[in-house]
């Protein structure tokens, strides 16, 4: 039955909760669901909101690492053990919050970053994940990853990390090299990462990811495809691939300024990535997005929310996220803020979905945030001390905006982007009546680039290659769409 027919006012009140308890007095499931959606002390009228709404993954940044490696630029900061059961607390109290702002209902996928999160204490992910099941539903199988370094250390928490509940683990190998190891400034040994690696897949068998880096100081194609190889020999179902490059800051571009390493030309770097793809492909590795191989099954859940459009919470120093605040005027706003003014591209149909309509005025439902929270640690613990989350910049996005992300994350992947997840937020504009008479679109379909259907937009295995080529003219096909209609 639909329960929704019960209310043909789309409004939920506790009156209307009573009735639907009784009436579903045996249904757990219905009346856990509903009683998570309304809150009887709180809420007076609950708007019913597209469904895309009410769902999100979880990305949780710890920002500790033991040293900084000569290639990183991250967000990170060497380990202070005084602040790390703090950094717990502050994490899990802005997590209360974020998904009570919100309003979200459902979390997909949790992933631990950083930093390096398999520092921390395997209480604080089981804390984490706990909160997580009280404030929102969490199915049993979804994916939830950590960040790792293959030291002996850390290889020891291992099962104590998936007694907390962690259930992918992504180690970073970065090299099976000792020399380069050593130039990265890694603490791990070759002979280190093998055992790690193996002790993960059978804790975690389908589930464990690797990250290697190429392009590195010295490096040629003919070593580079001889360690391709030997990884292959050790590795489980997932493989990411990352071109190093050289961050104004770290210590290997200061080497490089100094004459003291030398890169591969980006020719060679290209033929790298290239051959990879290759004999990755002839293992059973699928690219399945620019930088990520995986076998069938065994695709990152969490990394393909992000590139679809979903919406996504970011917890922790620095972290990022993209979602509507459904309840944001049941909390202060302390952020930096910048107001997105009306573009002509911002309305809303009535089916709940946006509608592309070009005139000033916004109407309908609130408007997805693009948010930052505070980078440092220090300033961020005491601001969701304060405050309760620690959220430096609110950026509220247009439809225009939201589209060119879909298009830029999008076509980084094999899938492409999903029609439905395009009218989630363009309404009855399809792909097709934006791009496909498109002439530069019509160029990149000519030449085996991209494929348009009613389905989706996708690149093809040329077009991923030159991914970030095809979303600048994707874009500007977009910007001359919006121009043209809004004449």
């Amino acid at each position: 039955m639909n329960i929704l027919k019960i209310f043909p006012t789309m409004q939920i009140t506790g009156h209307c909760i009573k009735k639907v308890r009784k009436l579903f007095a045996n249904t757990v499931p219905v009346v856990l669901a509903i009683s998570r959606y309304v809150s009887m002390q709180d809420v007076k009228y609950a708007p019913v909101y597209p469904r895309w709404m009410s769902e999100a993954v979880v990305y949780i940044h710890w920002p500790f690492c033991k040293r900084r490696c000569t290639y990183c630029n991250f967000n990170k900061y060497i380990e202070n053990k005084d602040q790390n059961e703090t950094m717990a607390n502050s994490l899990v109290k802005e997590l209360q919050t974020l998904i009570s702002l919100s309003g979200i209902k459902q979390i997909n996928s949790v992933f631990f970053g950083g930093g390096t999160p398999s520092l921390a204490d395997p209480v604080m992910f089981e804390r984490i994940i706990n909160e997580i099941n009280k404030q929102a539903y969490i199915s049993p199988d979804a994916e939830i990853s950590m960040e790792a370094n293959p030291t002996a250390l850390e290889a020891e928490k291992l099962v104590s990390f998936k007694l907390a509940g962690i259930n992918r683990i992504s180690i970073g190998l970065q090299a099976l090299n000792q020399t380069d190891l050593k130039i990265l400034g890694r603490d791990h040994s070759v002979k280190e990462s093998i055992r790690v690696l193996h002790k993960a897949k059978k804790l975690f068998p389908g589930r464990t990811s690797i990250d290697l880096m190429f392009a590195r100081p010295g490096q040629t194609v003919t070593s580079w495809l001889k360690e391709l190889e030997e990884v292959i020999k050790h590795a489980d179902d997932h493989i990411s691939l990352y071109q190093l490059t050289l961050e104004r800051g770290t210590e290997l571009f200061k080497w490089y300024q100094k004459g003291q390493i030398s890169v591969p030309e980006s020719d060679v770097s290209a033929e790298m990535y290239k051959a990879a793809v290759c004999i990755l492909a002839e293992a059973g590795y699928e690219r399945y997005e620019v930088s990520n191989l995986a076998k069938p099954g065994s695709e990152s859940q969490h990394n393909q929310a992000y590139w679809s459009g979903s919406q996504y919470l970011g917890v922790g120093p620095g972290a990022h996220g993209r979602f509507v605040p459904l309840n944001q005027d049941k909390y202060p706003d302390t952020s930096v803020q910048r107001e997105t003014k009306p573009d002509g591209f911002t309305g809303f149909s009535d089916e709940g979905y946006s509608e592309i309509v070009f005139k000033s005025d916004q109407s309908g439902l609130p408007m997805r945030e693009a948010r930052i929270q505070t980078l440092e640690p220090l300033p961020w613990m005491m601001e969701v001390h304060r405050n309760g989350h620690g959220t430096r910049r609110r950026v509220k996005q247009s439809v225009r905006e939201i589209l060119q992300e879909l298009i830029m994350l999008g076509l980084r992947t094999k899938r492409g982007i999903s029609s439905n997840k395009w009218l989630e937020h363009s309404g009855r504009i399809s792909l097709r009546q934006i791009f496909q008479k498109n002439e530069a679109v019509k160029v990149l379909e000519n030449h085996g680039l991209v494929k348009i259907s009613d389905e989706y937009l996708k690149p093809t295995a040329a077009g991923l290659t030159v991914a970030d080529s095809l979303s600048t003219e994707l874009i500007l096909a977009l910007d001359e769409y919006i121009k043209i209609s809004s004449k």
